[in-house]
């Protein structure tokens, strides 16, 4: 009996680390709505909010709002956009990981899996801690999921016009 239990024990972390995480694999080529918060613990402290704010994803594009910014992306370009220091960046998406594009957090969670640990899971919500090293661990918190279609809006929610801003803004185009 004692080796059964510790054959299952071995076992477990194994299958867990298989499972899928049904709410992201339900994304596909849909457009995904929801809230986030964004937490950080370093040296086993308690987690610490850093950030809040809403995203929406399709495919590799996303528009986020967090730390009073909004940042948009098309897969190619991303405007980052301060709208209390009116400046405007755009550089183009070269090296993205999961804490500068959500959608990657979204369309590559299995190559992470050895390294996240759901807390939980529903059709709308959802709650992993990710360790990024020994020390440091992010837990992301999704609420809100609503799964919408593709849309002939794509360029529009998914792209900046630097043009409609007020003079007052600086635009640092890195491209």
């Amino acid at each position: 009996m004692k080796r059964l239990l510790l054959l299952l024990c071995l076992l477990f972390p194994a299958a867990l680390q298989a499972q899928n995480i049904a709410v992201l694999d339900k994304v596909g080529d849909n457009r995904v709505k929801f809230d986030y918060t964004y937490s950080l613990s370093k040296d086993g402290a308690p987690m610490q909010r850093v950030t809040e704010g809403k995203v929406i994803v399709e495919g590799n594009a996303f528009s986020l709002t967090g730390l009073g910014l909004k940042v948009i992306s098309d897969g190619t370009t991303r405007w980052t956009v301060d709208t209390s220091a009116k400046e405007v960046l755009v550089e183009t998406v070269e090296n993205d990981d999961i804490f500068t594009n959500p959608a990657l957090l979204i369309s590559s969670y299995r190559d992470y899996m050895d390294k996240i640990t759901v807390h939980s899971s529903t059709a709308s919500s959802l709650d992993v801690t990710l360790v990024l090293d020994e020390d440091v661990k992010a837990r992301f918190v999704l609420k809100n999921i609503v799964f919408l279609e593709s849309g002939d809006d794509k360029k529009e929610v998914f792209s900046f016009d630097e043009k409609t801003l007020d003079k007052s803004y600086v635009v640092t185009d890195l491209r």
